[in-house]
């Protein structure tokens, strides 16, 4: 029998690295080992997310799974985001790491510029969910008995009402038809603390809802692209 191939999995705390993983930990030559994490190192907090480090650190140990985090500074630039994953990729190459999964759907762009930061270093990427119908995947992820919860929403495309919602069939119904039900395109972020991964469920209070603008990356001149996006976050308060 051909020996395993040592593994890291690129993890956001939500439901789609969730299920995510939880295909790729089914494929018999893989060893998923790690769960590689970006960290605003000023905030404590999971990138984009929001999320408390201690219930990142809580989520990781209910898995089973060590964890590695990539810290980065309070705003940090696109070069010194790439120059600080270089980094850690190096460190994990030379510990052995040859694959690694994504819990990305059907961004092209992501997946390129994925498959492009990791070639140099001939580890090979794995997108378990990808070009899947999302819908089918988020109640897929409900069948199999996960449970999230809705941490962050695009403020542009969804009210506060929808930032503390537990994900179920009432949440996907209620959604506008401009959103992806997996939220793919970035219109709602979540917190993953049960499922079949998990040894047991992690545990943590709803704490306030708090709205918050940041300058668009995307903001170009020429386009009618606004320079400020706002978001909803609900904070979760590990107990």
């Amino acid at each position: 029998m051909s020996q395993k191939q040592k593994t890291y999995f690129n993890w956001s705390s939500g439901k789609d690295a969730s299920l995510a993983l939880y295909h790729l930990s089914k494929q018999d030559a893989l060893d998923v080992v790690t769960l590689l994490t970006c960290i605003n190192s000023h905030h404590n907090r999971v990138t984009m997310h929001g999320l408390r480090r201690e219930l990142l650190e809580q989520q990781a140990q209910s898995i089973g799974i060590s964890l590695q985090t990539v810290e980065l500074p309070k705003e940090p630039s696109m070069e010194v985001y790439n120059d600080l994953m270089t980094q850690t990729i190096i460190g994990l190459k030379s510990e052995g790491y040859s694959n690694c999964g994504f819990g990305d759907i059907n961004l092209e762009d992501l997946r390129k510029y994925r498959e492009e930061q990791l070639k140099p270093y001939t580890i090979r990427c794995h997108f378990p969910l990808w070009k899947k119908d999302t819908k089918k995947i988020i109640f897929d992820f409900l069948e199999l008995g996960f449970k999230a919860i809705v941490v962050c929403i695009k403020a542009s495309l969804l009210d506060k009402s929808f930032v503390g919602r537990t994900i179920d069939e009432s949440f996907i119904n209620d959604l506008p038809a401009n959103v992806d039900p997996c939220g793919e395109n970035g219109e709602f972020h979540t917190f993953c603390y049960d499922g079949p991964i998990y040894t047991k469920p992690v545990d943590f209070d709803i704490g306030e809802k708090i709205y918050r603008e940041y300058k668009n990356p995307e903001k170009d001149d020429e386009q009618q692209v606004d320079s400020i996006i706002g978001f909803w976050f609900c904070d979760l308060l590990p107990k």
